[in-house]
């Protein structure tokens, strides 16, 4: 579903700030596959996510989706084939808008556009059994303003929102690192939840060591724009966070110092 082959990003080029943000990275995603993607600050994930996304052209590389070279096309065009959930709960919904003209919205993205109302009684119908999945009581809610909602709950709606489409690929980043404890629990669980339920090939970056374990078939870690280690399957189930700190070292020959990715 996903193949990214030998991609390689320079960040201010022939400078005395050349920054190599990714460096010949290969990784591919088979249909179903649920990839973490752990490593600190600098580490290149959210670069890889942007240049699958469309929001940056490596400098060289192919991107396919479902064998098809997408690297040239812009991101709005990429989005037919691509969900994508972001680290800020403000970014994926629209607040001044309610709950299900969003729903509708996103509903409505991959369809031919027509004049006609966007919310109807059916379709307020079906947004309520598709809200009442969450077990957050926004069914109950269809005309309140986005905006209003906690971020957790905006996570959770952008999360239900990017299944509308059935996207070939589903991009998840960092969507629990702006939540508190609580909140990226449920975000967490609720995650697990959708992607099996969907059946969506998923690939998924995030800070929390604990997390990357948790969720998932395959495992990626990523050091100064390179893939540095990758487990799946039995031996990924058996890590645990000091096994990963653990390869860190062996492989870097240094103590990998981000808190952030130990503690979440």
């Amino acid at each position: 579903m996903l193949d990214v082959k030998n991609i390689s990003v320079v960040f201010n080029e022939g400078t005395v700030d050349e920054k190599k943000a990714l460096n010949n990275i290969n990784i591919s995603l088979e249909k179903g596959d649920f990839v973490t993607v752990i490593g600190s600050n600098g580490a290149g994930k959210s670069t890889l996510m942007n240049v699958i996304a469309g929001q940056l052209l490596p400098d060289v590389g192919d991107v396919l989706i479902n064998g098809k070279q997408v690297v040239h096309l812009s991101e709005y065009k990429r989005s037919r084939f691509i969900g994508r959930v972001f680290q800020d709960p403000m970014a994926g919904t629209a607040p001044s808008m309610t709950i299900e003209e969003n729903l509708a919205m996103a509903y409505s993205r991959n369809k031919k556009r027509k004049l006609t109302f966007g919310v109807t009684k059916h379709r307020k119908k079906m947004f309520k059994e598709y809200l009442q999945t969450l077990n957050l009581g926004l069914e109950d809610r269809l005309t309140a303003k986005v905006g209003l909602l906690s971020g957790g709950e905006r996570q959770a709606l952008s999360l239900l929102m990017t299944t509308f489409t059935d996207p070939d690929i589903l991009l998840l980043d960092e969507h629990t690192a702006a939540l508190d404890p609580s909140r990226a629990e449920l975000i967490t669980d609720l995650t697990k939840k959708v992607v099996a339920d969907a059946g969506l090939t998923t690939l998924m970056v995030t800070h929390n060591m604990q997390q990357a374990l948790d969720l998932g078939n395959r495992l990626v870690m990523m050091d100064k724009g390179q893939i540095i280690f990758e487990a799946s399957g039995i031996d990924k189930q058996r890590l645990t966070v000091e096994d990963l700190l653990h390869e860190f070292q062996r492989i870097r020959k240094v103590q990998f110092e981000d808190d952030r990715v130990v503690l979440g």
